[in-house]
């Protein structure tokens, strides 16, 4: 079962940082879901690089940061304290939220066919709806632009 844009997003839990992560304990508050595909990788480094320096503006806006990729719960807490990001980072090895979300690629790496998470981000707002997606994102200026958008529905 996957979301659709413009309808209640179901509960979910997962194994985060900092504990599990529980959709519904989030109700009143925006969700920025981000999907990425490796901790400490170039373009992942740079997204969670330029979600960290807004994420005080994010939480001004009533929205909260999650980060999701395959790595390990070890992977992210090492990721989080080298690039000191401020929010959660959810680890889903088994793909399930990647599933749920309909991240999960077929992509060319090195003329290999691989599986692996296409870059997307989802804002679910305070009722828990699913309100915007951006899927294939490319890193520069994207999470200004979530932020805009977030701010947008102030």
């Amino acid at each position: 079962m996957t979301v659709e844009l413009n309808k209640k997003v179901p509960n979910f839990s997962a194994e985060a940082t900092g504990g599990v992560f529980e959709l519904s304990a989030l109700t009143g508050k925006t969700l920025v879901l981000y999907f990425y595909p490796k901790d400490s990788t170039p373009g992942c480094t740079t997204e969670a690089q330029q979600f960290s320096a807004l994420n005080n503006d994010f939480t001004q806006a009533n929205a909260v940061i999650v980060g999701v990729s395959r790595d390990s719960l070890k992977s992210h807490e090492n990721f989080i304290v080298k690039q000191a990001i401020p929010y959660s980072l959810i680890s889903d090895p088994d793909e399930a939220v990647c599933e749920r979300f309909g991240v999960m690629k077929l992509k060319n790496m090195y003329g290999k066919q691989v599986r692996g998470i296409e870059r997307s981000t989802f804002v679910i707002d305070a009722q828990g709806k699913l309100v915007h997606e951006w899927r294939g994102v490319k890193v520069p200026g994207h999470a200004a632009e979530v932020l805009a958008f977030v701010q947008s529905l102030g």
